[in-house]
């Protein structure tokens, strides 16, 4: 049973002898390497691969891993003597390797010997997936799925990371917590901000401040209809909303992912604050209903019909909550999934498809309103998934003529107008299902209107 005095070593080792359980052959994982934003030396900011990461716990660059019967080969070149110029003193193979609890230490052109009958999976870098194409003389590419024995291997991995150990929960919750940190700093500093960039800044300087990254690009946006909106310069206007999808990552790798909405002249107008209830209403229906042994796929349906409901009582929509959801009305509005698994990677294995996201048997929709729901899959615990409904008035999909034309008689497009200065809303929190319900990692971040409108800080 693993506590938080579990040492890395021994995490480590109790993963690998997991995977060992569910593959008779043997594995190998490359870190990457990082790649250059134009001369060489001046780099991107270096992720290890995530796959890596969870079997060697630290980021390491250009190293590769050999998992084989509970066993972990560490390949990694020492650092050459003049590295310490410019980048300090670095720690040796033998180090690293004692570091990490591996059973053996090799250089990387070593590797080649240690190729035979084994799986990988994809690194993103170019450089990395050239390499490991070439090594094992077979295809190996990100845009692909993996196939044959690297399916296996993927398969056996997701099995693993799908639920989390004590030692990862460790590490969400810190990712939790100084994301809680930033989203209230964001909020304190939004009354006097004149830009997003500014409100951007406060939330990513906390996050700094705990020696971690940013898990994904932050959306901090007065444009919150745009769903992952990487722009900074707008200024914030009374009576706008400014969205903050914002999450932290620990140096180990682990992310948070929340998101609040807020009126950035102190309160909410009586239309934002109508919207702004029915998408929290849909956000607390769906975290009451997660437990073991529910679908994912029925707590997305939930969440539309909550907003589809709503939005008949305001006269926005007209019909039976029920058919409109069937019909796909609410994704005029709610277009995509209510969330997704958080662990390693903020969407956590989507570099492996739907393999990761979808159980055995299942495939994506072809509906508009299933179609972007990211996980199809029984809760179970250990598995940490966001949960993120929201509302959005998206020109492209809202001005599309066969859409006005097909929807005529159940929108009601002047009723629509009145709420015309609520471009976008999305509730976001960290849910963990436990054996007998769920645990809210991000609930120390409040939802409700009144509690948003007080952490603003305006004079009284």
């Amino acid at each position: 049973m693993y506590t938080q005095n579990t040492t890395l070593p021994e995490t480590l080792r109790h993963r690998r002898q997991k995977l060992a359980e569910l593959i008779d052959f043997p594995a190998i994982l490359w870190s990457g390497g990082s790649s250059p934003r134009n001369f060489p030396a001046n780099t991107f900011p270096y992720r290890a691969n995530s796959h890596f990461l969870y079997f060697a716990g630290i980021s390491l660059q250009n190293a590769a891993i050999r998992l084989e019967a509970g066993n972990l080969q560490l390949f990694i070149d020492d650092p050459h003597p003049s590295s310490a110029l410019w980048h300090g003193e670095t720690p040796t193979r033998e180090e690293i390797a004692e570091q990490i609890g591996a059973d053996d230490a090799r250089p990387m052109a070593e590797l080649a010997d240690y190729l035979e009958n084994a799986a990988t999976l994809s690194v993103q870098d170019a450089a990395t997936w050239t390499q490991q194409t070439q090594l094992l003389d077979r295809w190996v590419l990100p845009k692909n799925q993996p196939e044959g024995i690297d399916l296996d291997l993927a398969k056996a991995i997701i099995s693993l990371r799908l639920t989390h150990d004590e030692a990862a929960l460790v590490e969400l919750r810190k990712a939790a917590a100084v994301s809680v940190q930033a989203h209230k700093a964001g909020m304190a500093a939004t009354p006097k901000a004149k830009l997003e960039a500014e409100v951007r800044a406060a939330m990513e300087a906390v996050i700094m401040g705990h020696n971690m990254t940013t898990a994904y690009t932050s959306i901090v946006t007065v444009h919150g209809e745009v769903l992952h909106n990487g722009h900074y310069y707008h200024s914030l206007q009374p009576g706008d909303l400014l969205l903050a999808d914002v999450g932290a990552e620990t140096d180990t790798g682990w992310a948070a992912d929340i998101t609040r909405t807020c009126p950035v002249s102190g309160k909410f107008s009586s239309t934002q604050r109508d919207i702004y209830d029915i998408v929290l209403a849909a956000h607390d229906a769906c975290i009451e209903q997660i437990a073991p042994g529910v679908e994912y796929g029925e707590i997305h349906l939930l969440a539309a019909t909550v907003i589809a409901e709503g939005l008949v009582d305001l006269g926005i929509l007209q019909g039976k909550p029920e058919d409109l959801v069937k019909m796909d009305l609410h994704a005029l509005f709610f277009p995509h999934g209510i969330g997704h698994l958080l662990g390693l990677d903020v969407h956590d294995m989507e570099d492996l498809g739907d393999v990761a996201g979808y159980d055995e048997g299942r495939k994506r929709s072809d509906r508009f309103g299933l179609s972007y729901l990211r996980l199809n899959r029984p809760l179970r615990p250990g598995m940490l998934v966001t949960i993120e409904p929201g509302f959005y008035q998206v020109p492209a999909i809202l001005n599309d003529p066969k859409i006005r034309s097909q929807y005529q008689y159940l929108v009601n497009w002047e009723r629509l107008e009145q709420f015309a200065d609520v471009r976008g809303i999305r509730i976001e929190d960290d849910v963990l299902v436990t054996e007998s319900g769920s645990e809210v990692l991000t609930v120390a971040l409040p939802t409700q209107a009144s509690a948003i409108e007080d952490l603003l800080e305006f004079p009284k």
